[in-house]
């Protein structure tokens, strides 16, 4: 018995070197994963990793795509002005991405918080579908602020991505305040369809009042006040006596009651005879 009770203490004593050595070989494995996460996120942050056609930036997008997980179908609605990129960059997701932990109702306020969109939906079908629907806000006019040219909504507010050369059949406005102001003055415009159409842009004078131009060249300028009367007026005016049609210089519609008309010619007399002559020699 004595010799059977010291092989089973040498037995216990086996057991316990092993479970000693297990506990040490785990906590150098876990010492060294940890020490290997350490130099990567180092190298990640430090933009080692971070280069063209870099295979680590496609890692995780490839492993993703081996468990079912990548963004291989992405379907989008609604684009109209902008491209794909711009929305997809705006939800950091792109076409063989990973999709583990996207988080679709962050996408969506992500999309409608960006200047040009309306409205957006985002579901996520998985395993690797993505269904995004946006409502892009409808490009109004440009504005031009300083040597600076700005695509505007109905509302005034910016929408940028949207080229404003691209867009030359908007209204053009000028001015401090053009923006906040262009849709009133676009509805008024409307109603004189005729008029309208020689309106070739429009400035704001003083966050107070508009100066349009004409395709002609002709200036009309607008009161404070009434300004719509104004505008009227102007419009029975062309449609009576084909005024914008005179060659005149300007239409001063500033003074309630009044019209005042300055003709081309006599204008252009009038700064010729204002120059300085040489002095004959």
């Amino acid at each position: 018995m004595r010799r059977g009770y010291e092989t089973s203490e040498n037995g216990w004593q086996w057991l316990e070197r092993g479970r000693s050595l297990r506990v040490r070989f785990l906590a150098r494995t876990l010492s060294l994963l940890l020490l290997a996460l350490v130099i990567g996120a180092g190298l990640v942050k430090g933009g080692y990793l971070d280069y063209e056609d870099s295979p680590w930036l496609k890692l995780p997008g490839r492993l993703a795509g081996m468990a079912g997980m990548a963004a291989d179908d992405i379907r989008i609605h609604g684009l109209t002005h902008h491209e794909p990129d711009h929305l997809l960059s705006a939800i950091e997701v792109a076409p063989g991405a990973s999709l583990i932990g996207f988080d679709a109702v962050q996408a969506r306020k992500n999309l409608e918080g960006l200047d040009w969109v309306a409205a957006a939906k985002v579901q996520r079908l998985f395993p690797n579908q993505l269904e995004i629907s946006v409502v892009e806000r409808a490009p109004f006019a440009v504005w031009q602020r300083g040597n600076m040219y700005h695509v505007i909504d109905r509302s005034g507010g910016v929408m940028t991505g949207l080229p404003a050369s691209q867009l030359l059949k908007l209204p053009l406005v000028s001015g401090e305040g053009a923006n906040l102001a262009a849709e009133e003055l676009v509805n008024q415009l409307e109603a004189y369809p005729d008029l309208m159409l020689q309106v070739k842009a429009a400035s704001r004078v003083g966050k107070r009042r508009w100066n349009l131009y004409l395709d002609s060249g002709v200036a009309v300028l607008l009161p404070e006040r009434d300004w719509t009367v104004a505008l009227a007026t102007l419009n029975s005016l062309d449609r009576s006596q084909k005024l914008l049609s005179k060659g005149i210089r300007s239409v001063d519609l500033r003074l309630a009651g009044q019209v005042t008309v300055a003709v081309a010619e006599i204008a252009a007399e009038t700064d010729k005879a204002a120059k300085p002559k040489a002095a004959s020699r």
